[in-house]
């Protein structure tokens, strides 16, 4: 059985909440998907910079300099290397163009993101939430959120 996730991650892949805060941030998250029949909503806080990651959704990645794809294969190995020494970067060399860049700078096509703080909703029955919704999840978390929305 396959799951959809969809995650809400702040902006700031290294930024993680105070305890409150994040509290504050899941209860609004549980009110948008209180009536999604079977929607789990979990917390991660990660020790790490950790890839939130689209999975079978991700149709392309592309270079921010140069609009190069950069292959599947490129970006899976780079991510097992960068799990082996924690992610302590995010800074890459991309191979179409030899620019230098960030992984969180690169075009995911779907959005793909790091984040050391995590808001996941497990099967909820809406593809994404609006941006007056993440205007008050941000609100409550008190910095910027973005999300990412997984096929698992």
């Amino acid at each position: 059985m396959s799951d959809d996730v969809l995650s809400v991650i702040p902006t700031d892949p290294r930024w993680q909440p105070d305890p409150a805060a994040a509290a504050r941030a899941v209860a609004v998250v549980a009110e948008l998907v209180r009536e999604d029949d079977g929607a789990e909503v979990e917390v991660s806080w990660h020790e790490r910079t950790a890839v939130v990651d689209c999975g079978e959704n991700l149709e392309r990645i592309g270079c921010p300099h140069c609009g190069g794809t950069l292959g599947p294969h490129w970006w899976g190995e780079l991510l097992e290397e960068r799990a082996e020494d924690d992610a302590a970067t995010l800074a890459v060399t991309v191979p179409c163009c030899g620019a230098d860049t960030t992984l969180d700078a690169l075009e995911y096509d779907w959005p793909c993101g790091f984040a050391r703080f995590e808001i996941e909703v497990w099967n909820p029955e809406c593809l994404r939430f609006a941006e007056p919704e993440l205007a008050a999840i941000g609100a409550a978390l008190g910095h910027p959120v973005r999300q990412v929305r997984a096929h698992l």
